[in-house]
């Protein structure tokens, strides 16, 4: 298993797109994906569910957690989390 906490850069967080941008990249991993917003505890979703996904509610400046489970966890997390920390898909703020 394997974790990291990032910050959520993008102006509009994890609304509908980016959020389906996260969803999809995580579907396609063998692995257990999960994804919480650290601002609410208690909040970890499946990181496959894009319902579970924008229901955290993430907005620019959340910190997130990002965990890992199984066979291909290593090449999925570094995937991940370069999703997020480069923006989602959206331009991110200096």
């Amino acid at each position: 298993m394997l974790s990291i906490d990032l910050e959520i850069r993008n102006p509009s967080g994890l609304h509908a797109r980016p959020a389906a941008q996260f969803v999809r990249q995580a579907a396609a991993a063998k692995c257990r994906v999960r994804l919480a917003n650290l601002a609410r505890p208690g909040s970890e979703v499946d990181g496959k569910s894009i319902l579970g996904v924008l229901s955290l509610g993430v907005t620019k400046g959340n910190p997130v957690r990002l965990t890992v489970d199984g066979e291909d966890e290593s090449a999925t997390i570094q995937r991940l989390s370069a999703l997020i920390t480069n923006g989602l898909g959206e331009p991110v703020e200096p």
